[in-house]
């Protein structure tokens, strides 16, 4: 269970994650609660009294999107200054929030009852990366099965275009272009044809409703206006069609998909980005057990490959990370990458991160 000096320490692992990631405005709000938050307001002592592991439950960002939400509605003139980075001072920023804590405590109580799904379409540069690895391994032909999809905007990886250090890859003519800054030797030039794409998420969102559009929006942060426009060019896509999206306990879906049977010449792999640190460990231990078993029973002619996008929460960048069967299984990082896919780095540095930082154990993720 955690307690206040852990729930504010959330807040300043967060403003290290975001002033690694080249997000001041959200770095600066982090700062500005971890030093001067008070229980003064019902939410301000719900946060200082969570109960669960606030760096794993993403406690700020839960927040901050519901902040967003508030600007993007033009509720609050104040609260707007502080996201266009009108506002840099520590205490200004903090009676800011304390009041909008207090005036808006409706609007923002319920964005605390969940993650923030951050579905965020330039992370398919980085997974397209582990595809390509394994494509090169195993052959072109991939049927992909993500958990953890959100709206699925990343279900769309098969159409976007993609500029990878030069590399391109995709359809051309895509109504997303996903072009990483690039540090490192540019991606393969193999070819990777995605048999078919499935999803499936605890809670799957609809992100042609218009309600549901707003709250993805609210998750991007403030400093990416063009991330704001890439996803609303994606959720475009998903009116135009669909993806194959599912509500069902990751595990689950897994344990069913790995049973059925395997097209001979076809990579199966297992995808997910910024996921498995809110799935529960038994879940998580059972995606394991799946895959190992699976793997061991993977053949030339079927294999098996698991691609991820998770972070590294002490250096403050993601790992891009490729795992193959038959073989030993192991883990290979192929890069790493901005939270949002704004930089990938190949070149085996920790690229853009800034100097580390401390986790409490129970915030640590190993998948």
């Amino acid at each position: 269970m955690a307690d206040e000096k852990t729930n504010r320490g959330a807040f300043l692992i967060q403003q290290h994650y975001c002033d690694a990631n080249a997000a001041p405005i959200y770095g600066r709000m982090c700062g500005a609660l971890a030093a001067g938050l008070t229980r003064d307001s019902a939410l301000g002592a719900r946060i200082l009294d969570w109960p669960g592991e606030p760096t794993r439950d993403a406690l700020p960002l839960r927040l901050f999107g519901g902040f967003h939400a508030l600007v993007l509605s033009g509720a609050d003139a104040g609260l707007a200054a502080v996201y266009a980075g009108a506002v840099t001072g520590e205490a200004e920023i903090c009676a800011i929030l304390e009041r909008v804590l207090a005036e808006q405590e409706a609007a923002l109580l319920p964005w605390l009852d969940g993650p923030p799904q951050t579905n965020e379409p330039g992370r398919s540069g980085a997974l397209k990366l582990g595809l390509i690895a394994l494509a090169r391994q195993h052959g072109p032909k991939i049927e992909l099965l993500e958990i953890g999809s959100s709206a699925g905007l990343n279900l769309l990886i098969d159409r976007y275009r993609f500029d990878l250090g030069g590399t391109w890859s995709g359809p051309a003519g895509a109504a997303v272009t996903i072009t990483p800054e690039w540090k490192g030797p540019p991606a393969p030039a193999v070819p990777v044809e995605i048999v078919s794409v499935r999803g499936c998420d605890v809670n799957p969102l609809d992100a042609t409703d218009p309600a549901v559009a707003a709250r993805l929006a609210a998750f991007v942060w403030p400093e990416t206006p063009e991330r704001l426009a890439r996803v609303r060019a994606a959720i475009d896509m998903l009116r135009e069609r669909g993806v194959d999206l599912v509500q069902a306990d990751a595990a689950d879906w897994i344990e069913a998909r790995l049973a059925e049977p395997q097209a001979e010449g076809v990579t199966r792999v297992l995808m997910h980005s910024v996921v498995w640190q809110y799935l529960p460990e038994p879940v998580a231990e059972r995606i394991r057990v799946a895959m190992k078993a699976a793997g061991a029973a993977a053949t030339a002619a079927r294999p098996l490959g698991w691609v991820m996008m998770e972070p590294d929460r002490a250096l403050g960048h993601q790992v891009i990370r490729a795992r193959s069967w038959p073989g030993d299984g192991a883990w290979t990082t192929v890069g790493t990458s901005h939270a949002h896919g704004t930089w990938i780095d190949t070149s085996g540095t920790t690229g853009d991160a800034a100097p580390g930082v401390d986790l409490p154990e129970a915030a640590r993720v190993s998948v």
